[in-house]
């Protein structure tokens, strides 16, 4: 197999994820995140209609009824329709938006829940979501330093927050709402991409003790090239998965597979141009994977 030289593009794609996360920090300062309901509260409502809904027709007979910032979209079927009223609302706007509703169409309109979520459970939510990235950074920085070594866990760790902060500028930038199921699509980038990442650093390690007299870029080089048809089968078959639900899923799942779409495909980016540059920055080399000589043992005894 012919060696591939990745890392001769480093310096570039270092260039190029430094840029990325430029933009992405500051449009976090300047335009910040459109939290979702679970984030700032308000009211949800759920409505069944016996005929098919017009989404169109809906949020503008709301906006003219006085229900400014409601969002309506599909539920299911085309005739549920989930509403979403920002905060200043009470737990019985659900009722009221039910009647104003039911003046618009002559079918019948039933409704099919109603849930409340005050401003207050909308900032511990958005304080624990923060708390549950730090906890599963710093869990994954312990086992890959206890697996590998501190090298390898710093590297992996800030490859992959680098692959939160772009996925989230991504929903900064775009302004596309984010609630629970982002932030679960966030978590679940993280462990994706962790995976990646560590199928390419056991190659390496392998590698680092397997072939003699070879310098660690090219140990890099070799280690990406026999793993790269793994990477790219798998990225590509999630990736066409995701894309079936952002086009077939309706807009309650959209941001899940969206969230999904961007950090699965800067996921397998960093497991290749970030997780292994970094390492070699850190000045990876042979040492720091030789297993420990016993005493009377000749270490060479001990190389795979």
């Amino acid at each position: 197999m012919k060696t591939m030289n990745f890392m001769g593009w480093r310096k570039l794609a270092l260039a190029f994820s430094l840029l990325l996360l430029i933009v992405s920090v500051g449009s976090f300062f300047t335009r910040q995140l459109n939290w979702g309901l679970d984030f700032t509260g308000g009211t949800l409502v759920e409505v069944h209609y016996s005929e098919s809904a017009d989404l169109n027709q809906i949020r503008a007979y709301l906006d003219t009824a006085g229900y400014a910032g409601a969002v309506v979209v599909a539920f299911g079927t085309d005739r549920d329709v989930l509403i979403r009223l920002p905060q200043g609302y009470t737990e019985t706007a659900g009722q009221a938006l039910l009647e104003t509703l039911q003046k618009q169409v002559e079918s019948s309109v039933e409704l099919r829940r109603v849930e409340f979520v005050g401003p207050q459970v909308g900032d511990e939510l958005r304080e624990q979501g923060g708390l549950a990235m730090l906890l599963a950074l710093s869990l994954i920085m312990l086992y890959i330093a206890f697996r590998f070594q501190f090298k390898f866990a710093l590297s992996a760790v800030i490859a992959l927050i680098h692959d939160v902060v772009i996925t989230l500028g991504f929903f900064s930038i775009t302004g596309m709402e984010f609630d629970l199921t982002v932030l679960a699509a966030v978590l679940a980038v993280i462990g994706y991409s962790l995976n990646d990442t560590i199928v390419v650093y056991d190659r390496i390690r392998e590698n680092f003790r397997k072939l003699r007299g070879v310098a660690p870029l090219d140990v890099v080089n070799i280690s990406l090239t026999e793993t790269l048809g793994r990477t790219t089968i798998t990225s590509l078959t999630t990736v066409l998965v995701l894309v079936a639900l952002a086009i077939f899923g309706g807009d309650m799942i959209l941001g899940f597979a969206i969230a999904l779409l961007v950090g699965i495909t800067v996921g397998t980016y960093s497991s290749i141009y970030m997780a292994s540059n970094i390492l070699l920055l850190l000045g990876v080399s042979k040492e720091d994977l030789i297993i420990p000589v016993r005493e009377g043992a000749d270490q060479d005894d001990l190389a795979p």
